[in-house]
């Protein structure tokens, strides 16, 4: 009987550690959901630096065009735009040549093969910094859409804050329904387990988060961080790039550009899956173990309340029923103040367990695929 009260006891404080685990994530989901800032509503400068918008291109033909006649439409006083086509295979070549010729404000590059040691992406960049000039670089990704106003605003924002590093993370558009369900898991993580605004408070290198779809750097910022020359073998090459801001001292934010810039990352069930299972587990590095670890107890903590709080209804002994309803509901909380900040389909919310159980999977997936050297990218491979 005593061995019995001690499990129940155990596992009564097994639950009790899920449930503070839980409201801590909750309260700092709530203190980045209101502490995120959005652009626009800060003072113009006195003067506008010159700006060069950089975007890399490999095997891009159903992005591209609209992505570059939205940037070369901005009402930005001074800047220009390059694109670097990457090796690519499609038609992007040939689409790059007809919007050149139709807006001198456009310069085109051909890329190099990337040297030993370097990720396509990383040495893409690196060209594109190279060959351009402007006081601050823009990288952005094809697959990105924007408003005429989105320079204005970023660089309003870049200058009023006095950061080296402005990443402005754009509204996610999400078709098919594996999208939907896997698209999230990325603004999931920076509002839930990022400290964004005590790191920006704090000086923290491990709270530093940056997202790549649209990134601000001024040029001495860049320089001083070394490039992407620094990050040349990183998969989350943004997310590099931010921790080493922070670890130089140099000020970065993060900021929400809805209605200035929209990104579909990808368009059908298998780019999801292959695009997740390419980069997930690559964010921890060579830390293979601990992205697993980190995994497991998030299958623990989201999972197991819901499952007992099904189980207590079935008449299965649970231990404290009480525990497993509160984390769900706090679970489901946290999840609706992501999906209401980052105005994600309302749909989601009830389907918070499905949507881990899809993220458990593809983050399974990326760690067989990173253990095993078989990750690959737009027809490269990725190094174990």
């Amino acid at each position: 009987m005593g061995d019995l009260l001690a499990a129940l006891a155990s596992w009564t404080g097994h639950q009790v550690g899920v449930l503070g685990y839980l409201v801590a994530v909750l309260a700092n989901t709530l203190l980045n959901a209101l502490g995120l800032p959005r652009l626009g509503g800060v003072p113009l400068p006195p003067r506008w630096p010159r700006v060069a918008v950089l975007v890399p291109a490999r095997n891009e033909e159903a992005t591209i065009v609209p992505c570059l006649r939205s940037l070369l439409a901005q009402d930005y006083p001074d800047f220009a735009v390059w694109v670097l086509d990457d090796e690519s295979s499609d038609r992007t070549p040939a689409l790059l040549a007809a919007e050149a010729a139709r807006c001198p404000r456009l310069t085109v590059l051909r890329g190099a093969p990337p040297p030993a040691g370097w990720l396509g992406k990383p040495w893409a960049c690196q060209q594109l910094a190279r060959a351009a000039d402007g006081e601050v670089l823009v990288f952005v990704d094809a697959d990105t859409c924007h408003d005429p106003r989105l320079l204005r605003a970023a660089v309003a924002l870049l200058l009023a804050d006095g950061a080296g590093l402005l990443s402005v993370l754009p509204r996610q558009r999400m078709g098919s329904l594996a999208e939907r369900l896997l698209v999230p898991l990325i603004p999931w993580s920076l509002l839930t387990h990022y400290p964004l605004v005590l790191a920006r408070r704090c000086g923290w290198r491990v709270g530093a988060a940056a997202v790549g779809q649209v990134l601000l750097v001024r040029r001495a910022a860049y320089e001083a961080l070394g490039g992407h020359a620094a990050v040349r073998g990183e998969v989350a090459e943004d997310l590099a790039l931010a921790r080493r801001a922070a670890a130089h001292g140099v000020r970065w934010l993060l900021a929400d550009g809805a209605g200035y810039s929209t990104c579909r990352m990808y368009r059908s069930a298998r780019a999801a899956w292959e695009g997740f299972g390419r980069n997930l587990a690559r964010a921890f590095g060579r830390r293979l173990a601990l992205y697993a670890a980190a995994w497991l107890w998030l299958a623990v903590a989201y999972l197991e309340p819901p499952l007992l709080g099904a189980m207590a209804l079935l008449g299965w002994p649970v231990g404290a029923p009480a525990l497993a309803a509160a984390g769900t509901l706090v679970a489901v909380a946290t999840w609706a103040v992501v999906v209401a900040r980052w105005r994600l389909p309302a749909a989601l919310v009830p389907l918070y367990p499905l949507v881990m159980a899809v993220w458990l999977a593809v983050a399974a997936e990326s760690l067989r695929r990173t253990a095993t050297g078989r990750a690959t990218w737009k027809g490269r491979r990725l190094a174990a």
